[in-house]
């Protein structure tokens, strides 16, 4: 029981990452109608996000301290954080170490912004093409992206760590009387991912603005004839794609370090995500990902890929032949949609 709990757990930080990735993903689709194969660029903005503010905070000026000296006796040079040197050693060490949970409130403006110029600058003019060309315009977009941000940053990966107090490992079934340490941080991305669904979903279901983006998915000529600029709106959400992709990047960060090809390597796993749960279905989309990020926990066990050598590698998209053969549309797709 501990190892299947154990296994469950793993699966649900991935599974997390998937979902939010699949969430924005089904969110620009079903407003927009738009293939984007760059929203794992925007996944991997977002980690990137957490590496330049953790960077700036670490900017540091030198002074002279005279209480240390080196082996001549000179006094030796410090160096001394800009942050520390505002707010004082305890208060701008805080915040150098939460550099990763505050980089959540630089990522928002930021992403939402890189999703609106996106949109308005280059996808706009692709609406009413075939779907074909979205997706090499989008692909190129990411491959253009991801060389920038290697060519910025270099091709190895950063270490963004969590902060001190999340650290560490923590004894998650001692309630229940069992034996299962699970990593703190891996706790809190999982978390953290159940309230931005949760807040996405929130924010469509119970607000006006999200009700009319519902209806335009729905009938997005009616809405309009309504005299509702629902471009505008699907823009918008656009932007709300962006931010969700980059706030899962920024909290992935601690997990996996950020390096220039993350996006590509869950942009493919996420597109399966998406075809899974069901293309233009948000609950499907969320469903989906937290499914095959835990199946593929259990094939990542030394039992699978014994058993069955590379398991591990295509159970997801072993999975996904199995659901498009018996259900065609996805597990919670609907009708119509990429059916034309």
């Amino acid at each position: 029981m501990d190892a299947i709990l154990l296994q469950i757990l793993n699966g649900l930080d991935k599974g997390s990452a998937y979902a939010l990735i699949a969430l924005g993903l089904t969110l620009i689709f079903g407003t927009l109608g738009v293939v984007n194969f760059a929203h794992g660029a925007l996944f991997m903005l977002g980690a990137f996000c957490a590496v330049t503010l953790q960077r700036l905070l670490s900017l540091s000026f030198e002074t002279i301290d005279e209480t240390k000296t080196d082996f001549l006796g000179n006094p030796l040079k410090v160096k001394t954080p800009y942050v520390e040197g505002w707010f004082g050693p305890e208060v701008g060490g805080a915040i150098i170490d939460w550099a990763v949970p505050l980089s959540v409130i630089i990522a928002i403006p930021i992403m939402i912004g890189v999703g609106y110029a996106m949109e308005r600058g280059l996808i706009k003019h692709f609406y009413k093409r075939p779907h074909a060309d979205q997706i090499l315009v989008t692909f190129g977009l990411a491959i253009v992206l991801q060389e920038i941000i290697k060519y910025f940053f270099g091709a190895n990966p950063i270490q963004t760590p969590p902060p001190d107090a999340l650290l560490g490992v923590v004894n998650i079934g001692a309630a229940f009387g069992l034996e299962i340490a699970y990593p703190i941080w891996r706790m809190v991305y999982f978390l953290f991912a159940i309230a931005i669904i949760g807040g996405v979903f929130s924010f469509l279901q119970f607000t006006t603005f999200g009700m009319v983006v519902r209806a335009g998915m729905a009938d997005r000529e009616t809405v309009g004839l309504l005299g509702i600029d629902i471009d505008k709106r699907f823009t918008t959400m656009f932007g709300l794609a962006a931010a969700v992709a980059g706030l899962a990047g920024v909290m992935y960060g601690p997990i996996n370090p950020p390096n220039y090809h993350m996006g590509m390597d869950f942009l493919v796993l996420s597109f399966v995500v998406v075809v899974v749960g069901g293309m233009g279905s948000l609950p499907g989309a969320v469903l989906a990902g937290f499914m095959l990020g835990i199946l593929e926990s259990f094939a990542s066990t030394t039992w699978a890929t014994t058993t069955i050598p590379g398991i591990n590698q295509i159970i997801i998209y072993l999975v996904a032949i199995i659901v498009l053969l018996t259900r065609p549309r996805g597990l919670m797709g609907r009708k119509g949609v990429m059916e034309d």
